[in-house]
């Protein structure tokens, strides 16, 4: 680690402790910085505002990569296909593709997807549970 601050951080991740907790959610964390950031969500708060539509965020990572789509700039580029990205975890789901592994697997009938939303998606097979039913025929 480069200062005693973040070793101390890192070693709660070993330790389970999470030392600050939201006095509205009583949801907890290892980092003050999370802590402020997570109430945001509480207070409404948007500090980072773009400059093109003008859209609030409550991380400043999430207005950066809002800045991508009005840039159109995809930094994360695939080394098999170059098929690009904007985000680098849709770089990581689409790469499964090439190498056709599929991680999430439905512990019904073992089907496996290359994403966990559509192992969630196909699970309501599964339970019966319809996210939408048409009106006429359900």
């Amino acid at each position: 680690m480069v200062n005693l601050s973040g070793l101390l951080t890192h070693q709660r991740i070993h330790s389970g402790e999470r030392p600050y907790a939201c006095v509205v959610c009583n949801m907890t964390f290892r980092q003050q910085g999370c802590l402020i950031t997570h109430q945001r969500i509480h207070s409404g708060e948007r500090p980072y505002i773009c400059d093109v539509c003008n859209k609030g965020f409550r991380e400043k990572s999430r207005l950066l990569r809002n800045q991508h789509v009005h840039n159109r700039e995809r930094p994360y580029a695939c080394a098999v296909c170059d098929k690009e990205f904007i985000r680098n975890d849709h770089l990581i789901s689409h790469q499964h593709v090439h190498i056709g592994e599929l991680p999430h697997i439905c512990d019904v009938c073992n089907k496996g997807f290359f994403e966990k939303s559509y192992l969630t998606k196909h699970r309501r097979l599964h339970s019966g549970e319809y996210t939408f039913a048409c009106d006429v025929c359900n």
